[in-house]
């Protein structure tokens, strides 16, 4: 799959994304920007019914719709052999959101030959369009809703390296 037409030039880190839309970039060949509209045009549309506990308002009963997030990833090369499992698994994933909220979670947690978790960058929740308010980062396994990522602005991709390791030799 490539990336959908309407995505813009490639992004720098730090060229904000338009409202509604986010940079995929980091250790990528084909960082991009993209809106809502292009997760939905571009990628199979994905359902979760999710239940989480948030600590300031209770138990949240949510319907979200989108891509799943490492086919939105993998479409943007990230800098590692497919084939090598050890060399996916040392990578780290970064979602930020409009309102400064972030998480980060591992490749290998997504990775169909690891974890496998469905995480959704959703374009619709309870059957309404995000598209003026940017896509939602959904994971759905969480009990708590702390990794929910809420008008994301932007991921980053890239590895995980020891103190002292120049990037040069991964």
């Amino acid at each position: 799959m490539s990336l959908p037409s309407a995505v813009p030039h490639a992004p720098s880190a730090t060229t904000p994304a338009p409202p509604g839309s986010f940079v995929l970039w980091g250790d990528v060949a084909g960082p991009a920007t993209l809106a809502v509209a292009d997760l939905r045009e571009g990628w199979e549309q994905h359902r979760a019914e999710v239940v989480f506990d948030c600590a300031t308002a209770g138990p949240q009963h949510h319907t979200f719709t989108g891509p799943l997030l490492r086919e939105v990833m993998a479409v943007a090369r990230p800098g590692f052999d497919p084939a090598r499992r050890k060399e996916r698994s040392r990578f780290l994933v970064s979602v930020s959101g409009g309102d400064g909220h972030h998480t980060v979670l591992s490749w290998a947690e997504i990775d169909a030959d690891f974890g496998n978790a469905p995480v959704l960058l959703a374009t619709r929740m309870d059957e309404e369009d995000l598209d003026a308010v940017g896509t939602q980062l959904v994971v759905p396994s969480d009990r708590c809703g702390a990794r929910y990522v809420s008008a994301v602005t932007g991921i980053w991709i890239g590895a995980h390296r020891l103190p002292g390791t120049p990037p040069s030799e991964d």
